[in-house]
């Protein structure tokens, strides 16, 4: 037999040990909520369920569905894995086309991942561009009308501050000036970025003086199992002052924070998390939280607060007792990525100058409230996530369960349809959501 031969019957064999494990008897909505009560970490193999929906794209025609009174419509189409958006201050919506930077294949873990990620629709080369999209006639259909910089790395998050728009690639932050856009960019800190590179989105946020910017950066593992060394400012969200182009730690323990936003009430930063693996269907939650400076979130050590995990050696219990317990439980694998806050009316003026102005258009229920894209789980059975979810606030803090906001990713034999990233409000007041199997950006708009 052949080596690639070998290899496939292998990917098969742990398919069919795997994927075809016992299903999770625990509803998901359990595993959402600000007071979630957590599993029993199950004690496994080194080979966790292998459940991703099979990425098939959308039928002619086809969308996910919005609750009643609401629209869905087709903001953009014809992308090329669309990540990540930002809404500029004429309106205009900037697309990140793009995805993990090549990686090496070095052993029957990787490729039976590179496979994974395949069969999911998470292995096609990085566009590595942001498209320019605008919106003339108000129809709520956009047209292209440019790009942005080139000499991107698997870039992610943007935000612009006066005239200058800086990108997070994964491995630096660099700036282009948005008077000359076609520039090639001026690199302004390195991140870090070494092999294999996981989780490799950088977010960033700009704070509400615009004298700083706070950047999300994954772990390079799971569960550190490569040594912390490998670590190193990693697990964490950073603080880069702009002025000196100094990093330093804003906070840690976090093992792949993704979306960032400003509350609109209290002004804390919050984030979205994903949490660890090969702990059973239902552990670890994802989750979000309002995040302190110098808070510690339990990463590798110890999980929502000080739950042990005993994988991780050598224990640290002066770790685990700092770790802080998250806000809000977004469910077990569900790979909680996009975050936004939809405006209230009163909160209208902008963080940061310059900003589009946007009026509410959802119904009340929904201001001061928060949108959660979640891209769908790979590890667990039944698979979990693959929808836009909406969570209630009340003083800056979650005030009732989840709710499903934007359904029907998947086909009726559980298939990919599509799956869901990051989301922002437009100047209209709608919610646009990234979607990047189906290539797709979607508008949601409440009906008049």
């Amino acid at each position: 037999m052949t080596r690639s031969a070998t290899l496939a019957a292998l990917t098969l064999a742990l398919l069919a040990t795997t994927a075809c494990g016992k299903p999770s008897d625990t509803p998901a909505s359990a595993t959402y909520g600000a007071d979630v009560k957590l599993a029993a970490p199950e004690k496994g193999g080194p080979i966790p369920t292998l459940n991703p929906a099979k990425a098939v794209g959308w039928p002619a025609g086809g969308a996910p569905v919005a609750p009643a009174g609401f629209t869905v419509t087709r903001f953009a189409e014809g992308l090329d894995h669309p990540r990540w958006m930002y809404v500029l201050p004429n309106g205009d919506v900037l697309v990140v086309e793009t995805n993990s930077p090549a990686r090496k294949v070095k052993g029957l873990t990787d490729w039976v991942a590179a496979r994974m990620m395949k069969r999911a629709g998470a292995a096609v080369p990085s566009a590595n561009r942001i498209s320019v999209y605008r919106d003339a006639d108000g129809d709520g259909k956009a047209k292209l009308v440019g790009r942005l910089g080139n000499r991107l790395n698997s870039p992610f998050g943007v935000a612009l501050i006066g005239d200058t728009l800086y990108v997070a690639n994964t491995d630096s932050v660099v700036a282009f000036d948005m008077r000359t856009p076609t520039n090639t960019g001026t690199k302004v800190v390195d991140l870090p970025a070494g092999e294999p590179n996981n989780h490799w989105a950088r977010n960033l946020l700009a704070s509400p003086d615009g004298t700083k910017l706070y950047i999300t950066v994954g772990s390079n593992s799971n569960i550190a199992e490569g040594g912390m060394a490998a670590e190193k400012n990693r697990a964490n969200i950073l603080e880069l002052d702009r002025a000196t182009k100094s990093l330093r730690v804003f906070a840690t323990g976090l093992r792949n924070p993704n979306g960032l936003a400003w509350e609109p009430v209290t002004g804390a930063l919050w984030t979205t998390v994903n949490e660890r693996d090969m702990l059973g269907n239902d552990l670890v939650p994802d989750y979000m939280t309002s995040v302190r400076d110098g808070g510690h979130y339990g990463w590798p050590w110890s999980y929502f607060g000080q739950h042990v995990d005993d994988r991780v050696q050598p224990q640290r219990p002066d770790m685990v007792a700092k770790a802080l317990v998250p806000d809000y439980a977004l469910g077990a694998h569900t790979a909680s990525l996009g975050l936004a806050f939809y405006p209230l009316p009163q909160v209208m003026e902008c963080l940061v100058a310059p900003c589009p102005v946007m009026t509410p258009a959802f119904p009340a229920a929904y201001q001061g409230g928060a949108f959660i894209g979640q891209h769908g789980s790979w590890n667990r059975k039944p698979v979990s996530g693959y929808k836009v979810v909406f969570v209630p606030f009340k003083a800056g803090k979650p005030s009732g369960p989840a709710q499903d906001f934007l359904t029907g990713f998947l086909d009726a034999k559980g298939q990919a349809m599509g799956r869901p990233v990051g989301v922002v409000v437009d100047r209209a007041g709608a919610l646009l959501v990234a979607d990047d199997v189906g290539n797709v950006v979607w508008r949601v708009s409440a009906k008049k």
